[in-house]
């Protein structure tokens, strides 16, 4: 117990005497490093990812929603209302809408009060006109309608339309709705009506679909528990429930993303944090092999020698976390409410898990990277005192790599939950952790042959770097690391980014166009030219219905009630859009057998399909494919599948079939175009001549997707300056570990008459060669890393990206080269007697 308490005592002493002296700065400020990177990071990510889910959650009108096909018991909405949930029902069925002896189709909603739990509903006073949101919502006997059915229904506002066997006065148009979806083909115009007004239609009888959408807003862990109360009381033939996140669709794609990229960023972050901590940790212990070989003259056991440096690194991991915890809270927080304008980040909501994650990390990093360096300090024979060349007497660093590759797998294995991203980065580095060993080698032997002769600076440079081959090992390992995580990050931005705006780039088609005959199509192309409106394209449409797959039946059902007592091969389910074209379409790819081009074959006509359709339905190379159009029946074989790029706003097809197949029928055409919203009062009229031809207006809904794209691009840009800054100080860090070497090497240099330009000019041609090296030796493990990261978890194009391989090499040892002449700069400086001064 005197031992315990003596050892507290003297470890507090040497912690405030090192302290006053700046002996601890170093360490001190990895561990803040550490602690302040993955706090910012990770408390940012979090607050982000809520924003953004927030504002995503405007796509589904809610957090959450249930669906089913008959109505929910009340008392499952009143546990949602009990435990704190906003709830509101909304009732979608298609139904004939009728006015002027006229009728079509309609998407008809019947809602509450309290629609939408999320985003707005935008209106307009005319059809086709610009929005204006609301909070309103139809009262009893009104309906706001889809612009498209003023168009095709002939009437306007005031009038009449009936539903069922109800007749409604129409109000508003509606322009925008926040769960409008992305259907942008297959939609009908939409009718809003009051939830109460539904029955007295009589629409929802035997017979006919409607589907009972619950909705619910709230507290993500207020939904998880309501999930789990529903769960075991829910039927899959009958309810599912669902999120933003579970959208195929260019939104959820893009938010899944975000969240892996900010994931990958954190994790990034700790392996930095690490590597910093381990680099402070080393020179720590090297600065104190003297104290502990004094120490151990006197007489110190080597319990109490352990027990004072554990007690420090102690002090010192505690003063770090709590340095490093309210850095990292007032950075994230400073940045977070100069970026509020532009990204949606919650500032007013609190999260525990980052600090608990910062804590751990502090803690882990601290003690696993610290134990072999501590190691090596506890084995510091008493002879020192008497002999300063002799050094610790642990030689191999196996425990140091097994300690520390242990402890960054299981940090980022915590911390992300994820094992393919953990396990990746943990390949790569160890990849390039075993070629730079093996360069290294290459370096020692290059460094003997031009570190002869005349002494100059580039001389003086190699056989330093070969002098000091295993301390340069771990610097050069250090700085290719930390290069290549900041490459991953970089790249994994740029691609990512680049990929988003891609999908939507300034003049994407923002109306679509169907229903067109053969007859309308020249005049109407002629007719939008003359108002400056430009159509690239028109594609030929027929609908009709996949039927056999080499002769073999296909089940065509598309009713849910028919699905347990069908037979048969699997099918679409549906009717399917079919084309023809001997030229293939913008961002389609051919990834198996050639595309069917301008000459005619003879037998059976080709069809080209969809990859993903393909593969879900068994469709192989030469499968001969069965139609069923009206009454005739069409056949081809498949001569090529396409891979193509649904993210795009342009029509895409499943099956696109040789034009020669598809002579005898008469098709109506879909086109796009693009309109400024400017010009969108212009609508109504350029669509007056065409009453036939429905037109869908996506332009809100590319807003909105562009929007959350743009304030996803801003987070990642400040998440990637996050982790620049962090790996920045790490490279200084790194860098300031050698200074006391290179303190007794400068004054050996000038004591022997070594003239200051040749001393700087050596020491800054080290840090080029190290720092080049670095860079080309983590732009290859930056390219494998990229390629398994962009294919199995952000389901990306992966590409080679020759320019990092010249630039990596070219900033590595500018960078470095920089970093390495400022740090050594004070220390150049010193003449031969202030050097001796400071080594005694």
């Amino acid at each position: 117990m005197r031992g315990n308490a003596m050892a507290l005592s003297l470890s507090w002493r040497l912690f405030r005497h090192e302290a006053r002296r700046g002996e601890l700065t170093v360490i001190l400020l990895a561990i803040v490093l550490s602690v302040a990177s993955v706090l910012s990071l990770s408390l940012f990510s979090e607050r982000l990812q809520s924003a953004l889910s927030d504002k995503s959650a405007e796509f589904l009108a809610a957090d959450r929603m249930l669906g089913s096909d008959k109505p929910v018991p009340d008392s499952w909405l009143e546990e949602a209302r009990q435990r704190g949930l906003a709830v509101s029902q909304r009732n979608q069925l298609r139904s004939m809408a009728f006015a002027n002896d006229k009728m079509m189709l309609a998407d008809v909603r019947a809602v509450d009060a309290f629609y939408p739990l999320k985003g707005v509903v935008k209106v307009s006073d005319t059809p086709f006109g610009l929005p204006e949101e609301t909070r309103d919502l139809p009262t009893l006997g009104e309906v706001w309608i889809g612009s498209r059915l003023f168009q095709v229904l002939g009437i306007s506002l005031g009038d009449e339309l009936e539903i069922g066997d109800k007749a409604f006065v129409v109000s508003k148009a509606v322009i925008e709705l926040p769960d409008g979806g992305f259907n942008l083909f297959g939609g009908d115009p939409v009718v809003l009506m009051n939830l109460a007004d539904l029955p007295a239609t009589n629409v929802t009888g035997p017979g006919s679909r409607t589907d009972y959408d619950y909705l619910f807003a709230g507290e993500d862990s207020a939904l998880d528990d309501y999930y789990a109360y529903l769960k075991p009381q829910l039927n899959r033939e009958l309810h599912y429930w669902r999120s933003v996140k579970d959208e195929d669709s260019p939104l959820g794609r893009s938010v899944k993303r975000a969240e892996q990229y900010f994931l990958l960023a954190s994790l990034l972050a700790i392996v930095l944090a690490a590597v910093s901590i381990a680099v402070a940790a080393q020179r720590y212990s090297q600065r104190h092999y003297d104290p502990v070989a004094i120490m151990k003259t006197l007489g110190a056991p080597a319990a109490m020698v352990r027990r004072v440096y554990l007690l420090q690194i102690l002090f010192i991991t505690l003063l770090g976390i709590v340095v490093g915890g309210v850095v990292g809270f007032g950075i994230q927080q400073l940045i977070a409410s100069l970026i509020a304008d532009k990204v949606p980040v919650a500032l007013d909501t609190w999260y525990w898990r980052p600090f608990f994650i910062a804590i751990f990390t502090g803690l882990v990093c601290a003690m696993l990277f610290s134990l072999y360096p501590l190691l090596k300090l506890f084995s510091v024979p008493p002879l020192r005192v008497l002999r300063r060349d002799l050094g610790a007497s642990m030689g191999s660093r196996s425990l140091q790599f097994v300690a520390a590759g242990l402890a960054i797998f299981l940090l980022m294995w915590a911390y992300s939950g994820n094992l393919t991203i953990s396990a990746i980065l943990l390949a790569c580095g160890l990849l390039l952790v075993a070629s730079l060993m093996l360069v290294t080698l290459g370096l020692i032997a290059v460094g003997r042959k031009l570190g002869q002769g005349r002494m100059g600076a580039w001389q003086l440079a190699w056989a330093r770097i070969s002098r000091r081959a295993m301390d340069n090992s771990v610097q050069l390992i250090s700085f290719a690391v930390t290069i290549m995580l900041l490459l991953v990050v970089l790249v994994m931005r740029n691609d990512m980014v680049q990929q988003w705006r891609d999908q939507l780039p300034e003049g994407t088609p923002n109306y679509f166009m169907i229903n067109i005959t053969e007859q309308q199509l020249p005049k109407l192309e002629q007719h939008f030219v003359e108002h400056g409106v430009d159509i690239e394209h028109f594609y030929p449409v027929v609908r009709g219905r996949f039927a056999a797959i080499n002769e073999e039946t296909i089940r065509t059902d598309v009713s849910k009630e028919e699905d347990s007592n069908s037979r048969g091969r699997q099918g679409l389910g549906r009717e399917a859009n079919l084309t023809w074209s001997n030229q293939l379409q913008h961002e389609n790819h051919v990834v198996e057998g050639t595309w069917h081009g301008e000459q005619s074959s003879e037998g059976e006509p080709r069809v080209s399909v969809e990859k993903e359709v393909a593969l879900r339905l068994g469709i192989k190379m030469g499968d001969l494919l069965t139609f069923n159009i009206g009454s005739e029946v069409v056949k081809a074989k498949v001569s090529s599948v396409r891979e193509v790029n649904w993210q795009t706003m342009q029509p895409n097809f499943f099956f696109v079939l040789e034009p020669r197949s598809m002579a005898n029928f008469s098709p109506t055409y879909i086109t796009s175009f693009h309109l400024d919203s400017d010009k969108k009062p212009e609508l109504a009229g350029l669509m007056a001549p065409f009453p036939t031809v429905s037109l869908f207006d996506v332009d809100a809904r590319i807003n909105q997707l562009r929007s959350i794209v743009e304030q996803v691009s801003m987070a990642v840009e400040f998440i990637l300056v996050l982790v620049l800054c962090a790996g920045t100080l790490v490279l200084v860090a790194q860098v300031q570990s050698s200074m006391d070497e290179r303190m007794q090497e400068l004054a050996i240099l000038r004591t022997l008459g070594a003239k200051g330009l040749l001393i700087r000019m050596s020491v800054i041609l080290e840090f080029v060669i190290i720092g080049m090296v670095a860079g080309l030796m983590a732009a290859m493990a930056n390219e494998l890393a990229l390629y398994l990261l962009q294919t199995q978890i952000f389901n990306m194009q992966a590409s080679i990206h020759w320019d990092f391989w010249l630039l990596a090499p070219l900033v590595g040892a500018l960078v470095v080269g920089i970093l390495g002449a400022l740090s050594c700069w004070r220390l150049l400086s010193f003449n031969t007697s202030e050097l001796l001064r400071r080594m005694i």
